[in-house]
């Protein structure tokens, strides 16, 4: 330890203890695996060290081989795993190391069910591999320096995995880390070469970096050392020369993911621009997908060196879910983030990953169903972004789309555009949709009615993104996309020749204005409508307004929308319009318990809830004949 006694001793918070107990107990089903997730972390190190030193030469104290070393000794039941890779300063040992997952945790621990199978599936999403080691582990010590810093700003970290750590100052003369984990009596068969070796292999036979073994020196004998991987990047083989335990072990140690991706590409691009991409797509959706700050899962490689990740250049947005490694034979060894935004190169690799992907979830889409809902149940309204982030693509991310509608089971989203298009009535002209809050809302909506009552199929839209999509997506198949709570629909093709040459009743028209004068500023306009079979009203949003599901979303979110009140539709041949054609009693109370009643019918909150249920309880009161017999409370 320090001179200076700089050390801090921290307690394992609650959940912390919590998450370390299964990922010791439960996580694993190979012990082993603690190898796995220690040699990649070093060889990450390594790499980012190549990466900065290509702007900040001065991080290279000496020449410089990347390297990793295991060493791995009896005596003590040791096994060291030392990295001369970019190291960590204090701060970043307390964040990445003394902070399991770090503002992950609490999250993480909330989203636990008990069920062991379900919870270990979770664990991979939260960045916890470090801590894999406590499977085998009584006592771990961590030694690292950052690069660059001077040598009495090391740092030592130690922990048994159970009570907390300790962290303090440490003189360290090179840079990089060493991990001294001392092993549980029934894990001693990890100091045995062979054994370690063979893990090495499995795990770890593609990591570019050199991986050195031996038995630590000893009185008696000094062992040489051993070079263990083979260092030829995963990538650049034949798929035909890759077994699919080779790609699971390497998407393993690349996402700690432990579950088997959904989906992988492996492909090689040769010509006017050569590089090599592995990608795959998780089975499972992160917890932080839907993080802005979320770092991407694409690593950037120029002719197997290593460059940078998290590079949010060479993947959109809306594919953020996919991992893997893409490697350029053309771009030079000194990029920087602002070359990788600027570069055309960059864009045209780009725009090729994007088609692979695309082409292959259309395959998969048009051969295994179950497997591509598996997909959009996880990824879908991430991926409903592209419809508004990636115009080259839109017509091949609209088909890919799915989709609830009036004639699917359930609000499962299984329904492509296609689907609804080859369903269509030999006579309909356009996609009908309505969106709202939720999809009990879309399909109680009375503006469904007269739909149902033809038989004629809406799509259900009630993701929040669902708004931006049909914004967006104009057309399919060169058929619009068509609101059917928006404007004032055409539907004699479906009523019929009839209806449009029926006269307006002069009665109801007068109903109309007395409407118009007792709503006020509350509507745009009132009118007579067809599109309701059951409900005596409700109301819709001009042709090319926002929708009211829109505004109601962006005030909620604190963004500006400009108040223009709704148009209110009313159906002449419903009772309660009937007897108002024959009645005013009560006339005002009835005028704005229908508005209110048609929008609390679209998932609406009330303006005035305690004026609606003030003018419910009269109108009952008089229905009664005796206005004390009701009351409804606010």
């Amino acid at each position: 330890m320090s001179e200076d006694k700089n050390i801090e001793k921290i307690d394992f918070q609650a959940e912390v203890q919590q998450l370390l107990n299964l990922v010791v107990h439960s996580l694993y089903s190979e012990r082993e695996v603690f190898l796995r997730e220690l040699i990649s972390n070093a060889s990450d190190a390594c790499g980012r060290l190549r990466f900065e030193s290509l702007t900040n030469p001065d991080m290279l104290e000496s020449e410089h081989t990347p390297a990793i070393e295991l060493e791995v000794a009896k005596r003590g039941r040791r096994v060291t795993i030392r990295d001369n890779g970019i190291g960590m300063t204090r701060e970043e040992v307390t964040e990445n190391i003394g902070t399991i997952a770090r503002s992950g945790t609490k999250r993480f621990v909330e989203a636990l069910t008990g069920e062991q199978s379900e919870d270990t599936n979770l664990i991979g999403q939260f960045g916890v591999g470090f801590y894999s080691v406590f499977m085998v582990a009584e006592n771990v010590v961590l030694k690292t320096r950052k690069a660059g810093t001077p040598k009495d700003q090391g740092v030592i970290w130690e922990s048994d995995g159970v009570s907390g750590y300790t962290i303090d100052d440490q003189t360290m003369d090179t840079h990089g880390t060493e991990i001294v984990v001392t092993l549980r009596k029934d894990a001693k068969e990890f100091i045995e070469t062979q054994r370690v070796s063979s893990t090495i292999k499995k795990y770890a036979d593609h990591i570019s970096v050199p991986i050195r073994l031996r038995a630590a020196p000893t009185a008696k004998q000094e062992e040489e050392w051993e070079l263990v991987n083979d260092g030829s990047a995963l990538w650049t083989r034949p798929r035909k020369d890759i077994s699919e335990e080779e790609y699971d072990n390497f998407y393993q140690s690349l996402t700690y993911d432990f579950e088997k991706p959904l989906t992988r590409l492996h492909n090689r691009v040769e010509g006017r621009l050569e590089y090599s991409a592995l990608l795959f797509i998780p089975a499972h959706a992160p917890f932080d997908m839907f993080d802005v700050e979320r770092r991407r899962g694409i690593k950037l490689y120029v002719r197997r060196v290593f460059i940078a990740d998290d590079t949010e250049n060479l993947m959109p947005a809306y594919l953020r879910f996919v991992k893997g490694v893409i490697d350029s034979d053309d771009l030079p060894l000194n990029v920087s983030r602002e070359f990788l935004q600027k570069n055309k190169q960059v864009d045209r690799i780009r725009a090729g990953v994007v088609k692979r992907i695309l082409g292959e979830l259309k395959r998969i889409a048009g051969k295994d169903n179950e497997k591509y809902q598996t997909f959009w149940k996880e990824f879908g309204k991430v991926f409903k972004e592209g419809i508004t982030e990636d115009t080259d693509n839109r017509t091949a991310i609209g088909a890919l789309l799915r989709f609830a509608t009036t004639k699917s089971e359930g609000e499962e989203q299984t329904e492509s555009l296609q689907q609804y298009v080859d369903r269509m009535h030999e006579k309909q002209d356009a996609i009908y949709y309505i969106t709202a809050d939720s999809h009990a809302s879309a399909q109680g909506s009375p503006h469904l009615e007269v739909f149902r009552k033809h038989g004629i199929e809406v799509l259900l839209l009630s993701d929040p993104i669902d708004e931006w999509v049909v914004m967006h997506l104009s057309d399919f198949d060169e058929k619009p996309l068509k609101s059917i709570a928006k404007g004032d629909l055409s539907l004699d093709w479906l009523e019929g020749e009839e209806s449009s040459e029926d006269k307006p009743d002069e009665k109801v028209e007068s109903l109309v204005g007395k409407l118009k004068d007792v709503l006020g500023g509350r509507i745009t306009d009132v009118r007579v409508t067809s599109r309701l079979t059951d409900s005596p009203a409700c109301l819709v949003a001009s042709d090319y307004g926002l929708s009211r599901n829109m505004a109601r979303i962006l005030k909620a979110t604190g963004q500006g929308a400009p108040d223009i009140p709704p148009i209110m539709e009313i159906n002449p041949d419903h009772r309660i319009i009937q007897n108002l054609v024959d009645s005013d009693d009560n006339f005002d109370d009835w005028a704005h318990v229908l508005f209110d009643q048609a929008a609390l019918s679209e998932g609406a909150a009330l303006e005035d809830p305690a004026d609606y249920v003030k003018r419910i309880n009269a109108l009952l009161s008089d229905s009664l004949g005796d206005k004390e017999s009701i009351i409804i409370a606010p």
